[in-house]
């Protein structure tokens, strides 16, 4: 897989020029900033494939948290653009407490109350896909790209993982690998799948997400959430 500029696909989506990016040099796996959608304002919550691959760390998390907090602060609707492989491994993401901090962002968009639209054009693996303003979470709408991969983990990792033994078994385990991971990349990491469990609320041609997401931010334009009856939350701090 070949890296790209989210803020290309930003671009093309947004009204022209009106992209502002919030923390450009800060945790830069992650875009977050405001934007036009046919002249309504909007807050942009996007992955970073072209750097780091896109992967969620504990500063990325921090960093996207608090712009879904300002956001739905002050009444402006999210669009969240998904291409994350996961959480970044490693015993210093987890010294920096990487569990808590993608709490965080996990409990803004689960808290937030203002229209919430996602729309998958790569990579959603894993707990980072569940973060990323998800269906389980309450997004509103969920679209996906047909190059959308969803599902626990890569092709690769995951036919490493379920077909071991039958792997280790065979005449040229390196072929078999192949074998299976294709296997897998077909019956699983596609988002037809994830659509027919009602996860995707549709899979959409590339050129029509514009559109698309014109007509759904209009239909969501009152939108009311009735909340409980409480003081508040409790945000993992």
């Amino acid at each position: 897989m070949h890296p790209y500029d989210m803020k290309q696909v930003i671009s093309g989506i947004v009204d022209d020029e009106s992209f502002f990016e919030i923390h450009e040099s800060y945790a830069e796996n992650i875009v977050v900033g405001f934007a036009r959608l046919a002249g309504r304002s909007i807050g942009i919550v996007a992955n970073q494939p072209y750097t780091l691959a896109g992967v969620l760390d504990v500063d990325s998390s921090k960093k996207g948290a608090r712009f879904v907090r300002f956001c739905d602060c002050f009444n402006i609707p999210l669009l969240v653009l998904v291409d994350v492989p996961g959480f970044l491994p490693g015993t210093d993401q987890e010294w920096n407490g990487i569990i808590t901090n993608g709490a965080k962002l996990l409990y803004a968009f689960s808290d937030a109350t203002v229209a919430r639209i996602t729309v998958i054009t790569r990579k959603a693996y894993g707990g980072a896909y569940d973060v990323m303003n998800s269906k389980h979470i309450g997004a509103d709408m969920n679209y996906a790209w047909p190059t959308a991969e969803i599902a626990v983990m890569g092709a690769k990792g995951a036919s490493e993982i379920i077909f071991k033994s039958e792997i280790s078994r065979a005449a040229d385990p390196v072929e078999k690998l192949k074998e299976k991971e294709a296997e897998f990349q077909e019956k699983f990491a596609n988002p037809m799948r994830a659509a027919a469990r009602g996860f995707i609320d549709e899979v959409i041609d590339p050129r029509e997400t514009r559109r698309k997401l014109i007509k759904s931010f209009a239909m969501l334009e009152n939108k009311k959430v009735s909340l409980p009856n409480r003081k508040h939350g409790n945000m993992p701090l």
